[in-house]
């Protein structure tokens, strides 16, 4: 008791526990092996709570601070001094990170003990909760670290984690590979990180960010704009965004408890969290804040497309991440008007995602692990409580009037009206598009006719599992009315957001919105509730549909573009290697061996031999000296 009101007291000072209780957690379950297997998991649930516990205590302290109080840094230890840099990691405790905080480790607390049941039968769970417990230590680092150099040793963490995680039944070759994939498509976007960071320290002499915001309005437009364009590739990494996103949908083959931690509420937000805390460098240079405004414009599109025509049900959720993440993206270039509704969304969907994540692995442990919609239909009544925890996930995503997004995506439709018709045009049409395969995916789902096999026996998940679904599909309700206008209020004395009174009543254009968004849902119960749903996959020759059940020849373009390339540069280098250079040593010294073969031959050993050449040796320097001499 001493201990809680001590910390309640000066939480932030015990802020660097939040990563610290997850890590030895990760550390132990992983040393003590088999030891561990029979209670592991429980382990690991609490050093989630326990790190929630923290950042739950560290924002009451900061809501209960002045304005001007509320950005702390915790100093951690000295890590780098040269006689040019001085680095330290510490912390940053401010309205920014302290709101990702909370996010990774409540909702990663839930996702918890959602897996205590989802992978109750699985041998090595102890080790999946290891590799959980890294991830949350890691994402935490990535957003509480102070300077951009620690912010990219948590990055590289949970790139780690990232890789574990979806390869976690790596008996499975798609596993394996997609892990793989994931892996290397986010080392392309670490170039940028690492070239952001390199130019930082060679420019300003510093990566903290202090130093860099204060720095950026002084630094040259080119570089300024480099920096920026840097982050961008890094932030598209991480967050799959176009032309990075080819990974996203492959890393569905990890554990369902993965694509809702991972790929729905956190790891694919960190560009988002990337350039909204770069916003100083991204306020100097217009070309850089258009990027990510186009990238992130292009990839709601995309990712909605891909959404359409998927029937493997993870597979259209994780087409709905790349969307969604596309929208803070664009909410995110856009500048200080944009910046607090970025979050917002970025928020909401960690909860309703999270739901729809789990949900559909409820699903799929009612259906024997398929993940094949056009084999489910009239799941409604066999699982209800999936059913109407989904639900509320489904009405939050479309933007259903008191959900959740309808607060969040409408703000950044609006926004991206008053920066550019284009984009607002992009955002609007991306809300029906959503509309459209949401309701798809749930008319497959829980309507219709049942399509299952008859040894397929529909049941409801356990109640480890169940839980965690209400919880999230609470904040799918309730996440929008608790911050609608309060989050720019929260936001605007560390980022200077624009900053927007509550609206509770649809604009102009939000009625617009809620029009293409009823189009949406009427469109999909035409082509998927009226109509019974065929097992099988439907032949076509719309270039759309085919376009997006390839992911809208994501790895061909990656293909064309690097892996090809790549490997004939791989071959040309072989070729050299082999053609000029092993058989330039290889001739250099055939000519030695020669050389010496003909000298062998003056290697008589008989002394006579020796002595005649020794005569006729003398004779011939003489001869020479004398000839010198005559001339």
């Amino acid at each position: 008791m001493i201990l809680l009101e001590t910390m309640a007291a000066g939480a932030i000072s015990y802020a660097w526990l939040m990563i610290a209780v997850p890590a030895v957690s990760a550390a132990l379950l992983l040393l003590l092996g088999k030891a561990a297997d029979a209670w592991g998991h429980w382990l690991g649930v609490l050093a989630a709570l326990a790190s929630f516990a923290v950042a739950v205590a560290c924002f009451g302290q900061l809501l209960a601070s002045a304005e001007s109080a509320r950005e702390v840094t915790v100093p951690l230890f000295t890590w780098i001094t040269t006689p040019t840099w001085h680095i330290d990691a510490a912390l940053l405790i401010d309205p920014l990170s302290i709101l990702f905080a909370l996010l990774i480790t409540g909702v990663g607390s839930v996702i918890h003990i959602y897996s205590v049941g989802y992978m109750a039968h699985d041998e090595r769970k102890r080790r999946f909760f290891a590799f959980l417990n890294l991830f949350v230590a890691a994402m935490l680092i990535l957003v509480l670290s102070d300077n951009y150099l620690v912010l990219f040793v948590g990055w590289e963490g949970v790139g780690l984690a990232s890789y574990l995680l979806i390869g976690f039944w790596q008996h499975k070759p798609s596993a394996a590979a997609a892990a793989k994939k994931a892996f290397v498509m986010n080392r392309v976007g670490d170039l940028g990180m690492t070239m952001s960071v390199f130019t930082m320290l060679a420019l300003i002499g510093s990566s903290s960010f202090a130093d860099v915001n204060a720095a950026a309005a002084k630094l040259p437009w080119g570089w300024v704009t480099a920096i920026g364009f840097f982050l961008l590739l890094g932030a598209c990494g991480k967050s799959a965004q176009v032309p990075l996103q080819a990974w996203l949908l492959d890393a569905m083959e990890g554990p369902t408890p993965v694509s809702a931690l991972i790929h729905a509420a956190t790891m694919v937000t960190a560009g988002v969290y990337l350039v909204v805390r770069s916003h100083a460098i991204y306020a100097e240079t217009e070309a850089a804040a258009l990027a990510v405004c186009v990238v992130g414009a292009v990839t709601l599109l995309v990712g909605a497309w891909i959404g359409c025509s998927k029937d493997d049900i993870k597979k259209v959720l994780a087409g709905s991440t790349m969307s969604q993440i596309g929208y803070m993206m664009l909410a995110a270039g856009i500048g200080p008007a944009g910046w607090a509704f970025a979050i917002f969304h970025l928020l909401t969907h960690g909860f309703f995602k999270a739901n729809m994540f789990l949900g559909a692995g409820s699903v799929m442990h009612a259906m024997g692990d398929d993940v094949n919609m056009r084999n489910f239909g009239a799941l409604r009544k066999a699982i209800p409580i999936t059913f109407w925890t989904f639900a509320m996930g489904y009405l939050a995503i479309i933007g259903f009037p008191g959900f959740a997004g309808y607060f969040s995506k409408d703000h950044i439709i609006e926004a991206a009206f008053e920066h550019g018709p284009a984009f607002g045009i992009i955002a609007i049409l991306g809300a029906g598009v959503t509309a459209f395969y949401m309701t798809r995916l749930m008319l497959m789902t829980y309507f219709g006719e049942a399509r299952w096999e008859k040894d397929i026996h529909p049941h409801e998940s356990p109640l480890t599992m169940t839980v965690p679904l209400m919880i999230l599909a609470a904040f799918s309700v309730i996440a929008g009315f608790l911050m609608n206008g309060w989050i720019s209020g929260w936001l605007n004395p560390g980022l200077g957001v624009a900053e927007h009174e509550a609206e509770w009543l649809p604009t102009p254009v939000g009625l617009v919105t809620l029009v293409v968004i009823a189009a949406g849902v009427f469109l999909g119960w035409q082509l998927f509730g009226k109509k019974p749903v065929p097992k099988e996959v439907p032949d076509t020759s719309n270039p759309l549909v085919i376009a997006g059940r390839n992911d809208v020849f994501g790895d061909a373009v990656n293909s064309a573009l690097a892996v090809k390339p790549t490997m004939l540069l791989a071959d040309t280098t072989v070729a050299n290697d082999t053609w000029i250079i092993d058989r330039g040593v290889d001739g250099l010294a055939t000519g030695f061996l020669e050389l010496s073969r003909v000298g062998r031959k003056v290697q008589t050993g008989q002394v006579r031999s020796y002595a005649l050449f020794m005569a006729v040796g003398v004779f011939l320097v003489g001869v020479l000296v004398i000839v010198g001499q005559l001339g």
